[in-house]
């Protein structure tokens, strides 16, 4: 049976792994994280797509640190 408070907490954990490429590329400050949120949440269901995010994100186009 499940308790009310791990249907949330399971919930919360499933979105935050799909939207992990947006947030890498957020905490990056990747140049193009829009864009990659953008893909990310339209194809992120895919397995591809979502691994075409992540790499993407996790690619050296960031803002410099000025």
């Amino acid at each position: 049976m499940y308790t009310s408070s791990s249907i949330p907490l399971s919930a919360i954990v499933i979105i935050a792994l799909y939207l992990l490429p947006a947030i890498v590329a957020a905490c990056r400050k990747h140049r193009n994280s829009t864009a990659i949120a953008v893909l990310n949440v339209f194809t992120g269901w895919t397995a591809l797509g979502w691994i075409a995010s992540l790499v993407w994100a996790c690619t050296c186009n960031t803002k410099p640190n000025a």
